[in-house]
């Protein structure tokens, strides 16, 4: 575990493995944390060095007041600078959901750095103006909500979203540690993010998708159909990808099928 000083903020960073070559990223979604991956990587081979990282805002990584500090565009210099201050050059990216979306937002930047871009449940943003608009409202509205609120209420409204209805069949203890993590982020951390790198607030990067040249490994759950379309809709714009859909598992499918899942990371690499 690493605390690094990024561009003025604290962020926690996790390494496994630290003296293997092949390197694997690995970004968590909204409510998530380093934690996230800990199953996953219990099944990866210690040939993998694996570099996990809190998000601004969340985990143990800190949360500014500023909202502003967390837009794509700052997220996406704070990585460039992780990367730069741990010494990677060339790596496999890793992003689920909201991590997925930062992570293609990084490899449109830095397509250089990119070995293998894998991004589970994510999107490229929306298509249009309008859907930017009211997606940023209503980001906006539930970001106040958890100021006012708390995290408690939010976290009992977050896990009964229908994103997350999959989840409801995991054994308990599986379901009070995803519960866990979510109850140990902040309000201000969470409310920010939102505000700052919700679906809304990022720049759109469908028409982006054309020019990436790199290996990109499109992960959905067979229960999300909503992710399932995005990515079939991605498959047309990229290049060089392909779409692997998980059968029996939803949004994520790192958490509600790990061992599946780090199975198509071991094949993927």
């Amino acid at each position: 575990m690493a605390t690094l000083n990024i561009r003025g903020i604290q962020v926690n960073v996790d390494i496994w493995n630290e003296g293997a070559e092949e390197v694997l990223v690995l970004l968590h979604g909204f409510t998530g944390t380093t934690n996230t991956w800990n199953k996953v990587i219990e099944y990866l081979p210690n040939t993998i060095k694996i570099v996990a990282i809190d998000l601004i805002g969340h985990g143990k990584t800190e949360a500014p007041k500023d909202s502003s500090r967390y837009s794509m565009i700052e997220q996406v210099k704070d990585l460039e600078e992780i990367f730069n201050q741990l010494g990677l050059h060339y790596f496999n990216l890793l992003g689920y959901s909201m991590g997925g979306r930062v992570a293609l937002s990084y490899a449109v930047r830095f397509p250089k750095r990119i070995k293998q871009l894998i991004l589970e449940s994510s999107s490229p943003g929306l298509h249009t103006e309008e859907e930017q608009l009211a997606r940023r409202q209503a980001d906006e509205l539930l970001a106040d909500e958890i100021e006012e609120k708390g995290i408690q209420w939010f976290v009992d409204k977050w896990e009964n979203i229908p994103l997350f209805a999959s989840q409801k069949t995991l054994p308990e203890q599986i379901q009070q540690a995803i519960r866990e993590e979510r109850l140990s982020q902040s309000e201000a951390g969470l409310a920010n993010s939102l505000r700052g790198m919700g679906t809304g607030a990022q720049p759109s990067l469908w028409r982006k998708l054309i020019r990436l040249s790199f290996p990109v490994i499109l992960i959905t759950g067979e229960l999300d159909q909503k992710f399932v379309q995005i990515a079939e809709q991605m498959l047309e714009q990229l290049q060089n990808a392909k779409h692997i859909n998980v059968p029996n598992v939803g949004h994520s499918i790192h958490v509600e099928n790990p061992e599946q899942f780090a199975t198509i990371i071991k094949e993927v690499l």
